[in-house]
């Protein structure tokens, strides 16, 4: 009886002891991964026409990071950036960025702010099943639309098209404009896409659109022609969506200033800053609407302090903040999971949920933020000033 008492108890010792060792290796396992970064790979363009919306949202993301990495991270682990230059969005050399920073273990991958440039990044991120944002893009082809079923992993915390064309259309509304010519800028869906929703809007208010011309940047030759035309029609606004980095934008004003016409000029974010400013004529009664002002005048005084931190050359600097904020929400809503489907579910469900940048909104069909209050900057003899703000009370269909 001895005997069998003292094997059933070395039996047990030993199975106390295997247990322990279960129990060690899995809270080691458990700690490894708690201790294990949050990789998110950046691939932006440092060269390229969207440098000046890359590197200050970049600048600004890097700067919230610090901050919830010092608060304890996201459930216990660091958040990383790894970034990649896509050099001026070449094609080959952006996807080759995607593939260098998916082989290096990326949880999420961050691309420039036009979807036609960070395609090339998004395919290759979505079909390894990891998630694809962008700090700025503003078209609903950031999503399903354009990248079919994997595009369920694609969003950006840029403001969509049709939201912004809205809020642009019931501003100018608000100022007591009544007829508007428009001048859109072919080079790039998000241009063409905001000045359709403009004209969907502007016509629901009882808008009156008087004159329709097209144009295009980046070498294009035919905005004088435009001009032109612009200026053969009267209109109490007209209204654009372009880039100064684009190379038209300048050109556009100058060209319409220099003929004596003075009709206010309204632009989307794309117009924002004041870096393309032409020295001689000075741009005058030129408005745009954007995510926050960089001029010191921003409603939100943390907005104003970020600016001032990141240098920042445009509005959309606070998108790289927002989208940490969206990205950190989803990956803690998910239990942790940085898995890119499990993090798309949880983001498709946001409704008004808070950033820097204000209430971030997602649906099934607009992957692409809807509803945030726009800064309205008025620029006059070159110097820029918040004038305003506006929501859209409607996202139109275009």
């Amino acid at each position: 009886m001895k005997r069998l008492g003292s094997r059933a108890g070395l039996i047990l010792l030993v199975v106390a002891v295997a247990l322990v060792a279960l129990a060690a290796t899995a809270a080691a396992r458990t700690t490894s991964s708690k201790a294990s970064p949050i990789i998110i790979g950046w691939a932006f363009d440092s060269k390229g026409a969207m440098a000046p919306f890359d590197g200050p949202a970049l600048a600004a993301a890097q700067l919230r990071v610090k901050q919830v990495n010092a608060r304890g991270g996201v459930g216990g682990r660091q958040l990383q950036i790894q970034t990649c230059d896509t050099q001026g969005n070449k094609p080959a050399i952006a996807k080759a960025c995607a593939l260098k920073l998916l082989g290096a273990g990326a949880n999420v991958i961050f691309t420039t702010c036009d979807v036609d440039y960070a395609a090339p990044v998004v395919q290759e991120a979505i079909n390894r099943g990891v998630l694809a944002i962008a700090p700025c893009i503003g078209t609903d082809q950031m999503g399903p639309k354009r990248f079919g079923a994997k595009g369920k992993l694609a969003f950006s915390f840029g403001n969509v098209a049709q939201d912004e064309g809205s809020a642009m259309a019931q501003y100018a509304w608000a100022k007591g404009w009544r007829t508007a010519s428009l001048a859109t800028d072919g080079v790039i869906v998000y241009f063409k896409n905001v000045v359709q929703a403009f004209k969907v809007r502007w016509t629901q208010l009882g808008g009156k659109v008087v004159d329709q011309e097209t144009y295009h940047s980046l070498g294009g030759n035919d905005v004088q022609n435009a001009i032109s035309r612009l200026n053969a029609k009267k209109a109490d606004v007209i209204v654009t969506s372009t880039a100064g980095a684009f190379g038209a934008l300048g050109t556009l004003i100058s060209g319409l200033r220099t003929l004596g016409n003075d009709t206010p000029i309204l632009n989307s974010w794309a117009g924002d800053g004041t870096y393309w400013l032409p020295k001689s004529p000075q741009v005058t009664n030129y408005y745009f609407v954007t995510f926050a002002s960089i001029f010191g005048d921003d409603p939100n005084a943390a907005v104003n302090k970020l600016a001032k931190q990141v240098h920042a050359g445009t509005g959309g600097f606070i998108t790289g903040s927002a989208a940490i904020d969206g990205v950190v929400t989803a990956i803690r809503r998910a239990g942790g999971s940085t898995n890119g489907a499990a993090l798309a579910a949880q983001l498709v469900k946001f409704k008004k949920v808070p950033t820097l940048s204000g209430l971030v909104s997602f649906s099934p069909t607009l992957h692409t933020v809807f509803g945030r209050q726009y800064r309205v900057i008025k620029i006059q003899n070159n110097k820029a000033r918040l004038v305003g703000t506006v929501v859209a009370k409607v996202v139109p269909k275009i």
